[in-house]
């Protein structure tokens, strides 16, 4: 699988939006977007109209990109959307807020999703107290995150837990700051999900 490589702040200059792909970086003036508010690149201050294919293209890769995803994993979380009773671009969107690297991104316990997924992919977070290695797992009602002993102990993360402490948390998830444990308290809606995206331009791209 392709692994992108170059600077992440980049991909926010290029979709011209804050995708949140640096932690606390992106919420402080030393954020790129900040000081260089246009595409990277020779050209990149021309305005250019985005219409018909460009704009789906545009509005797909921006979500593919703030949920740190490569196009074959996009690709296949569309295919299942598709498969679900309701509306295709809501349940795309339900479905990847569900990820569990996203879960522990939004409960506060990592600074960002990228980070989210390496602490998963060690082994280093508890779903219901049994070890989930794979970061695309879909949390339930209910269910209970927690992390691993060592890592809740560690320097580094007492920091973000201070970092995070004053972060936002939406309605359909509930943390615990003195043990450490997240629980999803019900499934997310679209209502709960705050992404500047038209999913519909998204739907329409794999339409055709």
């Amino acid at each position: 699988m392709a692994r992108y490589q170059k600077p992440d702040c980049r991909l926010c200059r290029i979709e011209r939006t804050k995708l949140f792909l640096k932690g606390n970086k992106c919420l402080t003036d030393k954020c790129p977007l900040e000081k260089r508010p246009f595409a990277p690149g020779q050209h990149g201050r021309l305005r250019k109209r985005v219409l018909g294919y460009a704009l789906q293209l545009r509005e797909k890769q921006k979500l593919k990109r703030y949920y740190c995803m490569s196009e074959k994993q996009f690709r296949l979380f569309f295919r299942r959307a598709e498969k679900e009773k309701g509306v295709t671009g809501e349940n795309l969107l339900v479905m990847l807020e569900k990820r569990l690297d996203n879960v522990v991104y939004t409960l506060g316990f990592a600074l960002s999703r990228s980070q989210a997924r390496q602490m998963i992919t060690h082994g280093q977070v508890r779903v219901n107290d049994r070890k989930v290695t794979v970061p695309s797992y879909q949390v339930k009602e209910g269910d209970l995150i927690s992390l691993k002993e060592k890592l809740a102990q560690s320097e580094k993360f007492k920091e973000i837990v201070e970092t995070n402490k004053t972060k936002t948390i939406p309605n359909w998830l509930q943390v615990d700051w003195d043990n450490l444990q997240g629980k999803v308290v019900s499934l997310p809606t679209r209502q709960d999900i705050t992404i500047p995206v038209e999913e519909h331009l998204i739907v329409e791209f794999y339409s055709k």
